[in-house]
């Protein structure tokens, strides 16, 4: 409940439509009871005029003989022809001012429920944005996924149900208790007095449903996984021939997920009809009660005061059946809201310090200091590193698989923090550094290129949309990629399909340098770009590589060794240590690992030729 309470700060921005959607609200609860209250005079005058005539009240409160009185003076006016026109024009204009304001209040609901919805969303979306790289090797991205469509849409409808409910359901109840209590009180104690059953009942169906909601949620963030999994992994299923692997893996999961929902759907739909019958079963005491007491003339309720009783009574019963509901909906909603909060409670552990500096430039070098790092659940990674990397070196970082190379690379960017030690930027550490410009000073290519379903152009510019196609094609060209972006028949307003599907390995990966020589960065992160590659895309992408790498500080992470046998200064990293460093040569005629390294790439390639 705490956590659906948070969920009210999302209507502070819409107070003005939902101000006037409330208003409207309630002149339709006002005229649906005019509406109702208006059959009285004219049933007992069409149909018992002599009570009508008789009847005086006996005080302020005696509401049935004053309407009667009051309307039975000017209706003996008129002849009973005429009464029904006026009764037929009465019921016509109330009603329809009743739908009018209706209307208006979902008119101006409509603005509220969508801005919280989008509102949601976006924070939700933007907290995703803020964190750190470790939470998302930890969740699924179906789980995500889930969060931000389906236990927002489940949150903003219980909201809306209960600001409807608050609305609605009071005025209108607390309007028409008080009217039966002044046509009938003793009656209408009576009938309260089986309230408390109805809220009991539907109060165990309520907690039965959370529970239910809570399981169906977590179901289907399973299903958005496979589906997730499946679409972006299709072609390995295929290739392995596994589709009826994945399509029984996802039928036992549908049908879980169909179980849970059955279940669910059946629980929720028992809170309507329980407080619907024991409504219908009130009446039937009114019926029975009153309507004797009618017919053999001991009641003091006229048949047009017991008709309106009927329909107020009757008009009450949604209402009540709404708040049943409602209790059901806040359930519901507090299990998905729970489930929102706890991840835009998570902790941002990578963020700005108060006073952060703005890094305008690079000027001088990149310094480990003694640094260590390990994940939250993991052992240590990297362990007491130290090492300097001076402007416009060319560094390779390289070692067995698991050795933390990729790690090392990921630290300078701030992706994850230190454990111990420090990283210092022209002498500033970087903690003390704004993330933003930490990173505008860094172009980084990877061996998993990241591109989106957009157009070429739009990749390679990515988030800079006003930019000239000159300089689109400037940086293609010196990343060998503008020939195959001319042999599409759109060129660079080509779309190149979800994560560039419709392009190679080696084409998707020129892409990715032309994006890094466009955003023309002193520092550059080369994470085995050229891995993955044929020998003739890694040609057309190491030359590439090379005329980016010129005049910048670069970092290189290569398992393949001939890429980096210029580089100013190699490093050896083993089991999370740097055991060696130096030039290619001299590390060779120091033996160890890299010796080692180099004699399984190199000799046994030329044995085998």
């Amino acid at each position: 409940m705490k956590s659906f309470r948070r969920l009210f700060k999302y209507l502070r921005p819409f107070y003005k439509p939902l101000t006037f959607a409330n208003i409207c609200m309630l002149l339709a609860v006002l005229f649906n009871l005019l509406s109702l209250l208006a059959f009285l005079p004219f049933v007992d005058f069409l149909f018992n005029t002599a009570k009508v005539e008789s009847k005086e009240p006996t005080s302020i409160f005696d509401i049935k003989n004053i309407i009667i009185n009051k309307f039975g003076s000017i209706l003996l006016k008129y002849d009973k022809t005429e009464v029904l026109m006026y009764l037929c024009l009465i019921i016509f204009v109330t009603f329809a001012l009743k739908n009018l304001f209706t209307y208006f209040q979902s008119y101006f609901m409509s603005t509220v429920e969508q801005g919280i919805l989008r509102d949601l969303r976006s924070d939700l979306y933007n907290k995703y944005l803020k964190l750190p790289l470790s939470f998302f090797t930890e969740e699924r991205k179906g789980n995500l996924i889930s969060r931000i469509i389906n236990d927002v849409q489940i949150t903003k409808d219980s909201l809306i149900a209960v600001i409807n409910s608050i609305f609605r359901d009071p005025p209108q109840i607390i309007s028409y208790v008080v009217i039966l209590f002044l046509f009938n009180w003793k009656m209408t104690l009576i009938i309260f007095l089986i309230a408390p059953i109805t809220s009991f009942i539907l109060s165990k169906i309520g907690d039965s449903l959370k529970r239910s909601s809570t399981k169906s949620q977590e179901k289907v963030s399973d299903i958005t996984s496979i589906l997730d999994e499946t679409i972006g992994g299709i072609r390995i299923v295929k290739a392995f021939d596994m589709e009826e692997y994945e399509s029984e893996r996802f039928r036992k999961e549908n049908q879980n997920y169909f179980q849970i929902l059955t279940r669910l759907e059946r629980k929720r739909s028992l809170g309507s009809p329980i407080s619907e019958q024991i409504g219908v079963i009130v009446i039937v005491v009114i019926l029975f009660i009153v309507g004797r007491d009618i017919i053999v003339d001991k009641s003091d309720m006229t048949p047009g005061s017991f008709i309106a009783y009927l329909a107020i009574f009757s008009q009450l019963l949604p209402s009540l059946k709404l708040a049943g509901q409602v209790s059901n909906s806040i359930k519901e909603g507090s299990a998905a809201s729970d489930r929102i909060f706890k991840l835009l409670d998570t902790d941002v552990k990578i963020s700005d310090a108060p006073n952060a500096v703005v890094l305008k430039s690079f000027e001088e070098n990149i310094v480990f200091r003694n640094i260590s790092f390990k994940y939250e659940k993991s052992e240590t990674i990297l362990d007491n590193i130290s090492l300097t990397i001076n402007k416009g070196e060319i560094i390779a970082i390289v070692g067995p698989s698991g050795a933390g190379k990729s790690t090392l690379a990921d630290l300078i960017p701030r992706f994850y923090d230190v454990t111990s030690g420090s990283i210092l930027i022209d002498g500033i550490d970087i903690k003390e550094i704004n993330t933003g410009s930490l990173r505008k000073q860094m172009g980084i290519v990877t061996q998993e290129t990241l591109l989106f379903n957009d157009t070429i152009r739009n990749n390679i510019a990515y988030g800079e949309s006003n930019l000239p196609i000159e300089k689109i094609i400037e940086a293609a060209k010196a990343a060998n990629a503008h020939n195959f972006i001319s042999n599409f028949e759109n060129g660079y307003e080509s779309f190149i399909g979800d994560r560039g599907v419709k392009l190679s390995g080696g084409e998707r990966q020129r892409l990715s340098i032309a994006r890094a020589l466009l955003k023309n960065p002193p520092i550059l992160i080369l994470d085995e770009a050229t891995s993955s590659l044929d020998t003739e895309s890694e040609l057309l992408v190491q030359e590439a590589i090379e005329r980016l790498m010129q005049g910048r500080t670069s970092i290189v992470i290569a398992h393949r060794l001939s890429t980096i046998k210029n580089a100013d200064k190699i490093i050896v990293i083993e089991k999370g240590k740097l055991v060696q460093q130096g030039k290619h040569s001299d590390l060779l005629a120091m033996g160890g690992i890299y010796e080692k390294l180099y004699n399984i790439q190199f000799l046994r390639s030329e044995n085998n030729s």
